[in-house]
């Protein structure tokens, strides 16, 4: 009894305070080949000089591997993935002194009183929600080792939206989080760091300061974090137990619970944020306190996946129904995004999405690359033999939604899915280019060498698929469309008759816009404008197919904070009047009144 107890405190003690060594047991239940040909040709493609993972479950290293010349110890900024070590350091000061989440910034910093900054509450400034710029304004960059420093920078400048209205992902607000918590211990930020968290949690290769001056790394506490693989393992063990770390209390199970819990509320979440784009996720509950809420429970609203990915492709996972936790660490080289598509910060969650395949069984060989279709490329997936199936996505969505089937049909069929162009991680839109997503399909096949396949196509892909019918119907075995149509024009093999020309409604935009009249009466309207008001004008071809709350949602005073933005909404709501077979002239002009 004695010798098995003995065993039991050694390994245990191994595997906590010891570096990111691979369980034999544990390990060899499971096949990471997949995700190691994942990092390998990311590597091998010069997106980053090395690499470092470390994957853990039911606390016992399922897989570790080096890339390059990185090696567990090898130092790394990695940008937003410090921002969960923030919160936590915060968290820790919010456990042992009368600090609050719901404190406003005005009670412990008086410089703020009488601004309207000092209303914001400390949650706020850790969740995005709290209206102060994500950045300071260009040129300047708030590089500073002292957050009194950070502070003067930013008292003076005025806050984008009303607190607790909208989520804006940035760094800015953080410093004043940082900053409150020097106020309630009389400590530097780095100092509460190195005594709360690094040294209880032996990460002794990790700072926030000196902030790192190359770019991209700041400010202090959004980006200036320089840690290691096995340095961070050690942080995530800790909020894997619910704040014990090597049977010791870091922080509350209340404040790990809290950091993970919905911050963002009813604020209004701007289209393409993380969640949707990187893992196609609509909940509005997208973020915690310095933490991104990957995937959630749609039953109770806890999330089961958390993160804090950088943009440089540092990306740390916990999935709590799996008993999962990881840390990949890379610096991407240059931009974080590639001119084939690629994006060492939307990117990211293919790890911890392959890693959940490999755990849960034995998981498929999937090929995966990318296409290049005219100024753009496709990313797509394929696995298994036989006769080829194609899956093509919905509208707001990607080729993940096919999960369940690409699996199951594997084991009969070569299956490939893949992004369209302007979702998930193929190349974006561009309005200068003009292209169809069918002749983008034909693309996909030629390059995958693919004769004809059965097509499946779900809402937007069922369109596409009838597109495929119409005009590539030789490269069809068969077709499946679901909540898709048929266009109601003629294709180009039957052109229309000059009587049937004469009487289309797309034979004038002009009249489409103004009307098709003699005479035109224009309507005038005075009076004063209010601010924070948008604006309308728009043609019939507009308004047909899609809804007024749809209208509201995406050209709400909020949301259109900018030209740009302006810009991106109106893009969206007709690209979704397209996708929806609008055959009217689509046109709309928006005015904000500030």
């Amino acid at each position: 009894m004695k010798g098995r107890l003995l065993i039991v405190i050694f390994i245990s003690i191994c595997f906590i305070a010891g570096s990111c060594n691979v369980s034999s047991v544990q390990g060899s239940r499971y096949n990471f080949s997949l995700l190691d040909s994942v990092i390998q040709g990311w590597v091998s493609k010069e997106y980053y000089p090395g690499a470092s993972i470390c994957v853990v479950k039911n606390d016992s290293v399922i897989f570790q591997k080096n890339y390059g010349s990185y090696t567990p110890d090898t130092k790394v900024y990695v940008a937003s993935a410090g921002k969960w070590v923030a919160a936590a350091v915060i968290g820790a000061v919010v456990d042992s002194t009368s600090l609050d989440w719901d404190d406003p910034v005005e009670k412990w910093l008086p410089e703020f009183k009488g601004d309207a900054k000092g209303k914001i509450l400390l949650r706020q400034l850790l969740s995005h929600t709290s209206g102060v710029r994500p950045y300071l304004p260009e040129p300047r960059v708030d590089n500073y080792n002292h957050l009194d420093s950070a502070i003067i920078e930013i008292l003076p400048l005025d806050t984008v939206f009303t607190p607790g209205s909208r989520f804006q992902y940035g760094g800015l607000a953080m410093q004043i989080a940082g900053r409150m918590a020097e106020a309630a211990m009389g400590k530097e930020f780095e100092t509460l760091f190195q005594e709360l968290l690094a040294q209880p949690l032996e990460m002794k290769n990790s700072h926030f300061t000196p902030i790192n001056t190359d770019g991209g790394h700041a400010p202090m506490l959004g980006g200036g974090l320089c840690t290691t693989l096995n340095d961070y393992i050690h942080f995530l063990s800790m909020i894997y137990h619910d704040g014990m770390y090597n049977d010791k209390r870091i922080i509350s199970a209340k404040t790990v619970k809290e950091m993970q819990a919905d911050q963002v509320k009813n604020a209004v979440v701007s289209p393409e944020e993380y969640t949707e784009r990187a893992l196609g996720q609509s909940h509005n509950g997208i973020y915690g306190l310095g933490e991104w809420r990957e995937l959630v429970d749609k039953k109770t609203g806890e999330a089961y996946q958390i993160s804090s990915p950088g943009w440089a492709g540092a990306y740390p996972w916990i999935n709590k129904r799996e008993n999962v936790y990881g840390f990949f660490i890379a610096h991407v080289v240059g931009a974080s995004s590639k001119e084939d598509g690629f994006s060492s910060f939307y990117g990211s969650p293919v790890i911890s999405r392959t890693v959940s395949e490999i755990v849960k069984g034995h998981p498929l060989v999937v090929k995966q690359g990318r296409v290049k279709v005219g100024n753009g490329s496709l990313y797509y997936e394929e696995a298994g033999t036989g006769a080829p199936v194609i899956f093509v996505h919905g509208h707001s969505l990607d080729h993940r939604m096919w999960d369940e089937q690409f699996s199951v049909l594997a084991k009969k069929y070569r299956v490939i899915r893949y992004d369209l162009r302007g979702y998930g991680i193929s190349s974006s839109q561009t309005e200068d280019y003009q292209f169809t997503h069918a002749e983008d399909l034909v693309t996909l096949m030629d390059s995958l060498h693919i004769k004809k396949a059965h097509i499946v196509g779900l809402s937007l892909g069922g369109f596409i698929t009838a597109d495929m019918l119409a005009y590539f119907p030789d490269r069809m075995l068969s077709a499946f469309l679901a909540s898709g149509n048929i266009r109601k024009s003629k294709g180009p093999s039957e052109p229309m008759t000059p009587e049937e020309a004469r009487k289309d409604s797309r034979r004038n935009v002009l009249l489409q816009c103004v009307g098709a009249s003699d005479f035109i009466n224009p309507e005038f309207l005075t009076g004063q404008m209010a601010e924070n008001t948008v604006y309308m004008l728009c043609s019939d071809g507009f308004r047909h197919v899609i809804t007024p709350e749809e209208i509201f949602n995406r050209l709400n005073p909020v949301n259109m904070q900018d030209e740009e933005t302006m810009r991106q909404q109106l893009v969206y709501l007709t690209d979704l009047n397209k996708y929806r077979r609008e055959d009217d002239n689509i046109s709309a002009a928006a005015i904000r009144i500030y």
